[in-house]
């Protein structure tokens, strides 16, 4: 039953136009001639004003004022979701190979351009990278299920070198030895003499490079093959992954690198006879670290204490990005010394999440992100009548200095590939940087009305997952750069759930299809993070798996008639927007809440929605297929519809519509 609430005040409109009228007679006895209380007399006229002042003034008297409706929502510890910092590697290059190893600091700055219209926007590597250098110290070629054999001392006499079977097969592989692990850099091989590669696409050799780390044999990404897959004398660019470490080949240590035929795929062609070489190179010419998006702030004045409890200063700079370590603050007090000198005494304060936890002798403070509000611990009032000192107050007249903060964050962190290319920290022996991909994970800070659509959420879980609903809405308030979460169970698997994640992406239509498959598989930290957060809250006996939904590609081939007014260019792009748009695993779906998970797509769908294109008069024909998204692969035929798994959502591979003229 819905708790009965009170009118405050029950007054209608015309009941305060009567009330007004008879107050008139009343108050001004010697108007009594005033008789014509009709709509067209100014009088009445004024009155239904003053009347429909009042009415509203009464309507928003019956309501709970927001900002009543916002301490409540303090009162039970909800607060408004801070943005989070969108994330990227940068990678630095070196101005030529060095002889040492050249050290990025913690914070160094990359930005965009600026422009007219855009500032740029600027981010800050949170780890040090040490680029270090390294040569070839060893060589070895593997035969498919034959021993690894050494060429070290072959190439040294510039002998030719086969670098896989006279007929090669995949599980061959050339073993390059450098000096030292270079993880997270960036390793040029260079093959000299006369090399040459027999039957292969240059474009698309079969061939893998990798890494050995902790963890096994890691894919490198390549950034240029200048030999074409072995073809011709150049270098191979590749982008040395973290962990990279030192292991032993053919009885030779060092940091090992290895080519691998891999199988051909569809259409690809296969090496005819194996490539030959008499040089072989390495050296380092960059490295990689990843960057957030936030700026840094240092020595910022808050203010003088006033020795009170429940003290709060606001900073400069908002919203607030929180680093690996928790922020502090220096309290600088006065102290007079016998011989009647003073000196200031500093007092290092600590960050800290809640004072729920907190002594009266703690030196701490919080900070709220999203206002940039800095607090110091309050007072409280108990039943009995004592009163409760969660931390301890800064002195009277002490200076608080913040020695350093970060504030950023949001979608305008989402920036595209290939625009961080301003350093704006001076590093020797750096000619450049680049982000090789997008940045990723910037989410604007939450709203208001999100936070009251959030708040029966939390008193319904009270930070315990008991029913799925209570498993996604923890798992999205454990990493703020998750965009859905879905609880399933399966038959058969009983005790076990599984929560899908699925993790912020480019929702700008303008940005079709801007976003890789890799963009949809959440980092390793934001898997732990909910991981760790869901073991805490669940009940004893049941599991729980946190794993990306299972992607199915799908490509729509469309042809519509454009109007009359309609050109041609526009509506095609509208059209292909539109269609990304409607199988976006974020914003697409009916409802614009994303595709729902398992649900088939028929291409009456895809029709019904470029009907509301503008621009487009009619449609001609619609066809699905569904692609493989490991192999790229596309059905034969068109489906009439694509089917989904219960755990699987689609994604979108090269939409293509056709615009005819209008008849």
């Amino acid at each position: 039953m819905t708790l009965p609430a009170p009118n405050l005040d029950d007054r209608s409109f015309q009941d305060l136009v009567d009330e007004a009228k008879r107050m008139v007679q009343r108050r001004w006895p010697e108007w009594t001639g005033w008789t014509d209380h009709n709509v067209s007399d100014p009088g009445v006229t004024l009155i239904e004003t003053f009347a429909f002042m009042v009415e509203q003034l009464i309507f928003r008297l019956n309501r709970v004022p927001d900002k009543n409706y916002v301490k409540f929502l303090e009162l039970i510890g909800i607060e408004l979701r801070p943005p989070h910092a969108a994330r990227a590697d940068v990678t630095f290059w070196l101005t030529a190979p060095q002889p040492r190893a050249v050290t990025l600091a913690e914070g160094c700055e990359v930005a965009t351009e600026r422009t007219d219209t855009l500032e740029a926007v600027v981010f800050r590597t949170d780890e040090v990278l040490d680029i270090v250098p390294c040569h070839r110290v060893a060589a070895a070629v593997g035969r498919s299920g034959a021993e690894v054999e050494d060429r070290t001392d072959a190439l040294a006499i510039g002998q030719e070198v086969a670098l896989f079977s006279d007929q090669p097969a995949p599980g061959d592989a050339l073993y390059v030895g450098l000096s030292n692990p270079t993880p997270s850099c960036v390793v040029a091989v260079r093959f000299t003499g006369d090399v040459e590669g027999y039957g292969i696409n240059p474009l698309h050799p079969p061939r893998v490079w990798q890494a050995w780390t902790g963890q096994g044999w890691k894919a490198c990404e390549i950034e240029r093959d200048e030999t074409g897959g072995f073809n011709r004398a150049g270098d191979v660019i590749l982008h040395v992954p973290r962990g990279h470490t030192e292991s032993t080949v053919a009885g030779r240590a060092g940091g090992w690198l290895r080519c691998s035929v891999t199988a051909p795929m569809e259409g690809q062609a296969v090496y005819r006879a194996t490539p030959r070489v008499r040089g072989l190179e390495a050296f380092t010419v960059g490295g990689t670290a990843t960057a957030v998006h936030s700026e840094e702030i240092h020595n910022e004045i808050l203010g003088v204490s006033e020795g009170v409890p429940g003290q709060w200063f606001d900073l400069e700079h908002r919203p607030v990005t929180f680093g690996s370590a928790p922020e502090v603050i220096d309290v600088t007090t006065e102290v007079r010394h016998p011989d009647g000198t003073t000196t200031g005494e500093i007092q290092e304060w600590v960050r800290v999440e809640s004072f729920a936890t907190t002594a009266a002798h703690d030196r701490c403070f919080r900070i709220d992100p999203t206002g940039g509000r800095v607090e110091f611990a309050p007072a409280v009032r108990t039943t009995d009548g004592s009163v409760d000192q969660r931390g301890a107050v800064p002195p009277l007249g002490a200076v608080l200095r913040i020695p350093c903060y970060r504030f950023g964050g949001g979608r305008s962190g989402n920036v595209s590939a290939r625009t961080l290319v301003v350093l704006k920290s001076s590093v020797p022996s750096v000619a450049r940087c680049e982000n090789r991909r997008p940045a990723e994970g910037g989410v604007d800070g939450e709203s208001l009305d999100a936070a009251k659509q959030r708040a029966p959420l939390a008193f319904r879980t009270r930070d315990r997952a008991v029913t799925t609903e209570d498993f996604e809405y923890l798992t999205l308030e454990a990493a703020r750069d998750l965009a859905r979460a879905r609880c399933q169970s399966r038959p058969g698997e009983l005790g076990l759930l599984r929560v899908l994640v699925v993790p912020h992406v480019p929702d700008d239509p303008s940005l079709a299809g801007g976003f890789e498959l890799d963009h949809l598989r959440p980092k390793d930290a934001t898997l732990d993070a909910v991981r760790a957060h869901l073991d805490g809250r669940r009940l004893v006996g049941t599991r729980v798996v946190v794993e990306p939904p299972r992607y199915q590609g799908v490509t729509v081939v469309a042809r519509v008639r454009a109007g009359r007014q309609a050109h041609a260019l526009d509506v095609e792009r509208r059209a292909i927007q539109c269609v990304y748009t409607y199988l976006h695993p974020v914003v697409g779906g009916p409802a614009g809440t994303g595709w729902p998970f398992g649900r088939p797509l028929a291409a009456g769908e895809i029709h019904a929605a470029l009907n509301r294109v503008a621009g487009v008069d009619l449609i001609e024909d619609v066809l699905l297929f569904a692609v493989d998204v490991a192999t790229g692969q596309r059905t034969a035929q068109p489906l009439p519809r694509v089917e989904l798994p219960v755990d699987g959502l689609f994604f979108s591979v090269a939409h293509q519509v056709r615009v005819e003229p209008p008849r």
